[in-house]
């Protein structure tokens, strides 16, 4: 069985494809299909655009502006270290993105995307609960995420 995300654009699907695919390592426009004859949009402008996001397949649908990306639905993308973080933070907020909350940003399209680096879960489950609630209260005040003030909450002994 395979899954495919399918993200839904009015008319950007080929502009963002290319910009994920400008993103992430070992990506590629797969396949552009485009409207026909007596369809709703324009003969020959572009319907779908498939693509591989390391090695993850998506389809982007330009279906026209009934429907927009909302946070209902994100990409997580999981970082070694800090340099991925940012490297990944600020290609997707370039030319119009949104800054959010908890490691959480919206690109120019609307699409959104949590930036998370691997150690956050690991101190986030932290059998000592104490430890694991000052990791999180570090998280909850933060844009992007920033593994040093993590890791700082983390260490930090309580008064």
């Amino acid at each position: 069985m395979s899954i495919t995300p399918c993200i839904w654009f009015d008319s950007d699907g080929e502009d963002a494809a290319k910009l994920y695919t400008s993103v992430f390592p070992n990506s590629k426009i797969t396949k552009v299909t485009h409207y026909g004859p007596d369809t709703p949009r324009p003969e020959g402008t572009v319907l779908t655009v498939e693509f591989e996001l390391d090695g993850t397949r998506f389809t982007a649908l330009n279906g026209g502006p009934q429907f927009k990306p909302n946070e209902a639905i994100s990409f997580q993308i999981s970082c070694k270290d800090q340099d991925e973080v940012d490297r990944y933070w600020d290609k997707l907020v370039e030319g119009g993105g949104e800054h959010g909350p908890c490691g959480w940003l919206k690109d120019r399209f609307g699409v959104s995307w949590q930036v998370i680096p691997e150690v956050l879960p690991r101190l986030l489950n932290d059998q000592d609960k104490e430890k694991a609630n000052r990791v999180m209260q570090a998280m909850l005040k933060m844009g992007k995420l920033e593994i040093a003030e993590l890791e700082r909450a983390a260490g930090a002994v309580p008064a």
